[in-house]
């Protein structure tokens, strides 16, 4: 009770019902999980209108291949050029500029950098649509769906303080940046295999650490609406991310390949 009550020392008022509260963090969390399942939804539809445009049947119009798919002009453009170092960064170029800029700007300029990010991010993502199977997508998908779920349910509900695994999350997310940097040159199946098991241990454990650090920032920000629409979108941000990361681990761990 008293750290609920220091909380809102923080903020500036301490509530007098703690139905009021209630009331107040589900709303600001439901907020948070729309913003990031509209942002999961805009990816995948942006991912599969770039690659109905970029692969084709037709040898006719094919101008490259990658794998098994015949890739149009458009394909070849985006896919085998320069640009495709594009699609690979622009995504963490969001992710910074949003994360260093976020109390600068305006709430409606964070909601339109957040779904811009969405978009590119979902045209990073359609490559994962040359490389594997439709049916195993799917599947992991609904998989990383459950798994994101329940984790970020735990989060939410735990009264453990989940602090203490901040760190250590972030310094194993760095060591995946790093490994995954290494393995462009080498092409190791095997530290692939290793990469994307504990990209799903680490990213399993950030859902929930998110979650609950999501949950308490509430208090710090309730009383100001501008400061609550940011953070409902640097929250959504976060666990976007986190699903992300867990459906791209859980996808090289069980995906089929075309």
């Amino acid at each position: 009770m008293a750290q609920l009550e220091n909380r809102y020392a923080r903020a500036g008022s301490v509530p007098s019902a703690g139905v009021d509260v209630d009331a107040g963090l589900r709303s600001y969390m439901l907020r948070v999980y729309n913003y990031m399942a509209g942002g999961v939804a805009l990816s995948g539809l942006v991912a599969m209108v770039l690659n109905n445009l970029a692969v084709t049947t037709d040898p006719s119009l094919a101008k490259a291949r990658m794998g098994s798919k015949m890739l149009t002009e458009f394909g070849k453009m985006i896919y085998t050029g320069p640009l495709m170092w594009v699609l690979v960064f622009a995504p963490l170029a969001f992710v910074l500029y949003l994360s260093f800029r976020v109390y600068k700007m305006s709430p409606a300029a964070t909601q339109i950098a957040y779904w811009a990010f969405a978009t590119v991010m979902g045209a990073s993502l359609s490559t994962i649509l040359l490389r594997y199977t439709g049916q195993s997508i799917a599947r992991v998908f609904f998989i990383s769906a459950a798994t994101f779920g329940a984790l970020s349910l735990f989060g939410y509900t735990t009264k453990k303080d989940l602090t203490g695994w901040g760190n250590f999350l972030i310094m194993g997310v760095i060591g995946l940046i790093i490994a995954g940097l290494v393995n462009i040159f080498m092409q190791s199946g095997p530290l692939q295999m290793a990469i994307s098991a504990i990209g799903v241990l680490v990213f399993a454990g950030l859902t929930a650490y998110d979650t609950q650090t999501i949950k308490d920032h509430y208090y710090e920000i309730a009383h100001d609406g501008a400061l609550a629409t940011k953070g409902a979108v640097m929250g959504a941000l976060n666990l976007y991310l986190d699903f992300i990361n867990i459906f791209q681990s859980l996808l090289g761990l069980a995906g089929d390949r075309e």
